[in-house]
């Protein structure tokens, strides 16, 4: 513990020390793209010896910090830019101090530091009463007497090669350990975005499809463990695949490798005790890093959270995958987060600094920031996000409000706009701003249209909506319904065309003229149809609590449509599309159905015949079994229908969690065990 407070007591002394450079001009870019801390570093390394001195001008404070060498600093001296930018003897010993170490450094560099950083790092502050060259012409002869640290300078003195070198480490160290937090930051970002699509172009390679189904079975489609992935174990979260586990375990690694390379200690070094310094010097670059890094993973996680994620055009990766990483990402940075703040904690207590340093606002924003992304870790498991949907939301959104505010405002209170780490945190806005305007685009495309609800059953809704077009899925609104009225489900689009005429069943343009292809005694198939259509969507509702339950109670309402999501898979590899449905996950089936040139099966398990004869003319041209009010047995079909037919086959399974599991775990076995089985899953389901 002594040592722990001695390493600490160290860190607390490169926070005071470099405590005159807390605000200063902006910034563009990141430290080592576009933002340099200390250059020409001869120059600032000069005026970093002659700061801790008490010129003429200078006035006193009551601060006074203990050091950890056999001396002590006495920093009560507070000096303005004013006071710098005048004193004869401040000017003439900083400019000897520059040619005597900047021989290699031209002079235009030199001059321009000097009107820049002499009086210091503000916006707006005096410039030096002489130029660089001036104030080296004003020393009448050579300097002899050597400065010591903390004591007055009242005359042109020398600067000890010990005291520029131990200074010159500290700050060649700080700001290479500075570029190593930004350069690793860019690589997690970086890769977070491109490794995603690099692996999605794979697809575009001609792999033999024997070889595709055998790699996903092993590799991509089965739970990491067990045999349930979409079925939460314990009711707490979802076992991820193998495909979604090997990005899961890349993220969490790169996370901890750029957390544990990269660090350097140097001495002698002015900003740490020589008796501890790497000590000192590693915990405090260390608790940088945690910081950069927690900022680095929010940009990803506001990326992948998003459903106009631009990943999501870029790969074939699921909604549900990004998700998946979002709240894996989410993990990551509040851990880096609370590890910076507790480190930064044990520092300034052990240092006696605490109770001070806390007033601040950069501290108490940055603790808003800290405890806000705590908060939202446990309020966002899967019990709370299942049983209060929209609470969740709407907290999720108001404390991730807070997160960015706090960190922005612990930066701005901290640096200023300096050192650009704002930059990440504005990244992030720019990414959530994107998907809210993507948003509110969808919807004014639009406009506000009607909802027309017939009610199928105790169970179903029909909802069609005229002059509205879209495929996959969309998100409803329904602003009459409830006084949220930015509350909205997602729902599939079961057809993207209504009847113009007063037919008891829709069409589509599609079918018409199709012919059956003829099935067992208990395949359905549609009728001939030979009403007119006109463009409208509709969806096929589950009727449970909330806004779907009170749909029920209304013939016609308004509705904002935000569509449309979820482009269908390219299944044109696949001469065989069998369709395993469940309940009102027929939606999602029906427009990859109609689209899929080759043959088509649909085993459709419902709960009532009703839904079934409403949707069965949507489903003209496909070979159907349907099971109603009893289990199918998914094993035996998918072994009866992939083994018997030599041609690739896609399998799509929309319905309970449980049946797309058990799909999931059926064709991983065929596929691992079977080497004439040519099979690509597709899973159509809502993430929560």
């Amino acid at each position: 513990m002594a040592r722990l407070k001695s390493i600490v007591l160290a860190s607390v002394h490169v926070l005071v020390s470099s405590a005159h450079v807390t605000t200063g001009r902006d910034g563009h870019g990141l430290i080592g793209y576009g933002i340099s801390m200390y250059s020409p570093l001869c120059a600032y390394t000069c005026r970093d010896v002659l700061s801790t001195s008490m010129l003429a001008c200078s006035e006193h404070t009551d601060m006074h910090m203990p050091m950890l060498k056999k001396r002590e600093m006495h920093m009560d001296i507070e000096t303005s830019p004013e006071c710098y930018a005048s004193d004869d003897s401040f000017l003439r010993t900083l400019a000897y101090c520059m040619s005597t170490h900047c021989s290699d450094v031209a002079m235009w560099s030199l001059e321009k530091y000097w009107n820049l950083n002499v009086a210091g790092r503000q916006p707006n502050q005096p410039i030096p009463k002489t130029t660089y060259q001036q104030a080296l012409a004003n020393i009448a002869t050579e300097p002899s007497d050597q400065l010591v640290l903390g004591e007055d300078l009242n005359h042109t003195m020398l600067v000890s090669d010990d005291d520029y070198q131990a200074s010159y480490n500290a700050q060649a160290m700080f700001e290479k350990m500075e570029d190593n937090h930004e350069k690793y930051a860019i690589v997690l970002i970086v890769s977070g975005a491109l490794i995603p699509i690099a692996f999605s172009l794979l697809r575009f390679v001609p792999f033999p499809t024997a070889l595709v189904t055998k790699f996903n079975a092993w590799f991509v489609d089965p739970p990491v463990f067990g045999s349930r992935h979409k079925t939460p174990v314990a009711g707490l979260f979802h076992v991820p695949t193998r495909g979604q586990a090997f990005f899961i375990f890349y993220l969490v690694s790169i996370n901890v490798i750029l957390s544990a390379v990269g660090y350097q200690g140097i001495q002698p070094n002015s900003w740490f005790a020589s008796i501890l310094g790497r000590d000192g010097e590693i915990i405090t670059y260390v608790t940088n890093r945690m910081g950069v890094l927690s900022f680095a993973n929010i940009p990803l996680l506001f990326l992948y959270a998003g459903r106009n994620n631009v990943l999501l055009w870029l790969t074939n990766w699921s909604h549900g995958t990004f998700l998946l990483l979002h709240r894996w990402v989410a993990w990551i940075a509040t851990l880096q987060a609370i590890l910076h703040s507790a480190i930064y904690l044990e520092i300034y207590v052990h240092g006696g600094t605490h109770a001070s340093e806390a007033k601040l606002p950069y501290w108490i924003w940055g603790i808003v920031a800290t405890l806000c992304m705590s908060i939202l870790l446990p309020t966002s498991i899967l019990p709370v996000r299942k049983n209060v949907y929209e609470l969740f939301l709407a907290w999720h959104v108001v404390l991730s409000i807070f997160v960015l505010v706090g960190c922005i405002w612990h930066i701005f209170k901290r640096f200023t706009r300096q050192w650009g780490y704002e930059t990440w945190i504005y990244t992030a806005i720019a990414i959530w701003g994107f998907e809210r305007a993507m948003r509110l685009a969808r919807l004014a495309r639009n406009g506000i249209k009607t909802a027309q609800v017939t009610i199928i059953d105790e169970d179903y809704t029909r909802v069609n909506i005229e002059n509205v077009s879209g495929s996959g899925h969309a998100f409803l609104y329904f602003p009459t319904l409830t006084w949220r009225v930015w509350e909205n489900h997602p729902f599939s689009v079961a057809s993207t065309v209504l009847p113009a005429g007063t037919s008891q069943y829709d069409a589509d343009v599609e079918k018409l003229g199709t012919s059956s292809d003829g099935s067992d005694s208990d395949s359905h198939h549609a009728r001939q149809y030979p009403s007119p259509t006109k463009v409208g969507l509709t969806f096929l509702v589950r009727c449970k609590a909330g806004v779907t339950a009170q749909l029920r109670t209304h013939e016609r309402l308004p509705v904002l449509v935000e569509s449309a999501y979820g482009p269908h898979a390219d299944l044109s590899d696949y001469s065989r599309l069998i369709c395993i449905a469940g309940g009102v996950g027929i939606t999602a089936c029906i427009p990859i159905l109609r689209a899929h040139p080759g043959m088509r099966k649909l085993f459709w398990g419902a709960r009532s015949q009703k839904v079934i004869d409403e949707m069965t003319p949507s489903l003209r041209g496909v070979e159907m079994e349907s099971y109603v009010g009893k289990r199918m047995n998914i094993t035996e079909v998918l072994h009866r229908e992939l083994m018997e037919g030599s041609a690739p086959a896609a399998v799509l399974v929309s319905g309970p969690s449980e049946m797309a599991d058990e799909v999931r775990c059926v064709i991983s076995e065929l596929g691992r065990q079977n080497k004439g089985v040519r099979v690509k899953l597709i899973e159509e389901a809502f993430s929560w």
